[in-house]
């Protein structure tokens, strides 16, 4: 089945089973490996995009359902060459211990700020109560979730 959507920015078009999981599809297929499989049953976030703005678990999206979306992966969350504020923000609160749930969480952030820019550390938790960091580092990020925050304000974003 041929399934067009716009992936980071770009129209493409692809060719895949319906079914394809769009975890498998992302880093198979289009070498975009920063969603990570973990759990493969949508417990852990390790694998989120964002869909027409929204946080989605790539590996409970069937392929087919790209079809006409906007899609947002954590290799497109920043312009070239830089980082996303939220990156930046994870670096510098130290919220980044074995980095594999990040892209999850970054994610995850990135969709919690669009619908509330300025988050209780309790709506923080809340929003990220989906993603889950096997390092336990989860006080460092609500301290990015908070610091990106407020630089996104600072910036008008």
């Amino acid at each position: 089945m041929e399934i067009l959507f716009t992936l980071n920015g770009k129209r493409i078009t692809v060719e895949t089973p319906p079914d394809r999981r769009v975890v498998d599809l992302l880093r198979e297929d289009l070498g975009l490996t920063g969603a990570k499989e973990c759990c493969g049953s949508g417990e852990c976030g390790a694998c989120a995009i964002l869909v027409d703005g929204s946080s989605r678990l790539s590996c409970l999206m069937a392929a087919v359902q790209l079809e006409d979306r906007r899609v947002v992966t954590i290799e497109g969350l920043s312009g070239e060459g830089a980082l996303h504020p939220i990156q930046e923000a994870f670096i510098q609160a130290g919220a980044i211990q074995c980095g594999y749930c990040t892209p999850g969480m970054v994610m995850a952030t990135a969709d919690l700020l669009r619908r509330n820019p300025k988050p209780s550390r309790t709506e923080i938790r809340e929003a990220l109560s989906g993603n889950l960091c096997r390092c336990t580092g989860y006080q460092k990020i609500v301290d990015a979730v908070e610091l990106a925050a407020a630089r996104l304000q600072e910036h008008g974003k």
